[in-house]
């Protein structure tokens, strides 16, 4: 639905909004600065999925540790997992760094310019690339997020549900990019619909494309843009073991590479399934076999929510005789660690709460 024709929306309305009231960002470059684009694309990576806050000291740890691509390329998978450990969605970590390799390999360390060939490099999706061909680059490129999509829904009045819709929002979007300042221009949008056109009681009074939005007249920019109903997210389950060496060291199993939490570090765990497990079952899924009787049932579950499924982890916890504890440690999947050095390893959200709650209730 276009906007009403007294009054079209303005890029330069926004740009000149912008200008005054843009969000200082720690990976943004100041007015009159080159944006780099290493850490416009680190960043980008980051924000998938997450927000600005809980972005703002992983961006900032990266690129202490790591200042430039090439020195990410040459960091050790396991370093660069361990500083990602809490921010979620692992496989961008993973992404990350086979990206840096190829942009340093085959690059010479320097981002390609254009959008088909960012494109091509791990973890770089349609809207990543365009961000990073505005934003880095300062070309002319149609930068779509949540933001982008909950402005224009609101702008042109869009009611159909998402996520049918991104399509057209897509398209809206177009229409409005501009060749002046594709990076701003970018950026304000995401800005404008982060801090005035927000989720829920949207700012409207503060809003440069207040008279042009038709949302607005309509009196239903609020409920825009709407969504369809969520599909109930089943539960799964499954049982951790909390298995301790004779010094206080704990046993940790890395996850496989490919699937969820590739590549991290976890408690040694059953599969996640729909049912809850038996005892004997479960035991036959434990690193090492153990009397039924040496295993303590912990009180409580640990309670975890994935994008697709809730997740509920029983924790039982054993001692590890002396001559099992050599055995486990010949694999290469499995590493003794002392509660002291968990900070050194991948330890995702989950796992991180499994060992929060196996020390709460004393073990």
């Amino acid at each position: 639905m276009p906007a009403n024709k007294t009054s079209n929306p303005q890029p330069k309305d926004l740009l000149a909004w912008y200008d005054r009231h843009r969000r200082r960002l720690p990976w943004r470059a100041l007015p009159g600065q080159t944006a780099d684009p290493y850490a416009v694309w680190l960043s980008e990576i980051m924000l998938q999925q997450t927000t600005v806050a809980a972005v703002k000291p992983y961006f900032e740890r990266f690129l202490s540790r790591w200042p430039t691509v090439s020195a990410l390329a040459s960091a050790d998978l396991d370093d660069v997992l361990t500083e990602w450990a809490g921010l979620g969605y692992y496989a961008r970590a993973r992404n990350l760094h086979a990206c840096a390799n190829i942009v340093t390999d085959e690059h010479d360390g320097v981002f390609p310019k254009a959008e088909d060939a960012l494109l091509a490099l791990p973890g770089i999706g349609p809207y990543t690339a365009a961000a990073i061909t505005a934003i880095a680059f300062g070309r002319k490129a149609v930068v779509v997020d949540g933001n982008v999509e909950r402005v224009m829904a609101r702008l042109y009045a869009v009611e159909e549900p998402m996520p049918n819709v991104k399509g057209q929002l897509k398209t809206l979007a177009a229409n409005l990019t501009t060749d002046e300042r594709p990076g701003d221009y970018a950026q304000a949008v995401m800005d404008l619909g982060a801090t005035v056109c927000t989720p829920k009681s949207p700012s409207c009074v503060l809003c440069p494309w207040q008279k042009p939005c038709l949302g607005h007249h309509l009196g239903i920019a609020s409920e825009l843009p709407r969504k369809a109903p969520k599909k109930e997210r089943p539960t799964r389950r499954g049982i951790c073991f909390w298995l301790t060496r004779s010094d206080g060291a704990i046993l940790l199993h890395r996850r496989p590479t490919r699937g969820l939490l590739g590549g991290m570090m976890e408690i040694p765990s059953t599969p996640w399934r729909n049912s809850s497990w038996g005892k004997e079952e479960a035991k036959t899924h434990a690193p090492v076999n153990i009397t039924q009787s040496k295993w303590r049932s912990l009180e409580g579950v640990v309670s975890h929510t994935f994008t697709h499924f809730h997740l509920e982890l029983q924790v039982d916890a054993a001692p590890v005789a002396n001559w099992r504890a050599k055995d486990i440690g010949q694999d290469k999947d499995f590493v003794w660690a002392h509660l002291d050095a968990l900070g050194d390893f991948a330890l995702p959200s989950v796992m991180r709460k499994v060992v929060k709650h196996a020390l709460n209730v004393g073990y």
